[in-house]
């Protein structure tokens, strides 16, 4: 299973996300099966670390928050994004692509 993959004609991005961080980054590739791990600045209270998640990724794909969706895991530090835009893309804008 890859970190980004095809579901609904979107992108889907499965995420370890790290909160109560210094700033937001994504930090590389972590566990098994594979999620990328991403320190935010947010803490996990009261759903703010979700929307850090949302704007922050909103930011590095060049799209709006609208477009980005939390399907599984919103309160777990395993997400899984949905964004309006093709795998390849995703891969391309978070430098990702092989």
């Amino acid at each position: 299973m890859s970190i980004i993959s095809l579901y609904k004609d979107k992108a889907l991005i499965r995420l370890y996300i790290g909160p109560g961080a210094s700033k937001n980054e994504v930090v590389g590739v972590y566990g098994d099966p594979a999620r990328l791990k991403v320190k935010i600045k947010a803490p996990p209270v009261d759903g703010e670390a979700n929307n850090e998640v949302i704007s922050y990724f909103s930011k590095l794909l060049g799209i709006s928050k609208n477009q980005i969706q939390i399907i599984r895991g919103e309160t777990s530090k395993q997400k899984d994004i949905l964004v309006d835009l093709s795998p390849e893309e995703a891969m391309k804008c978070l430098g990702l692509e092989k």
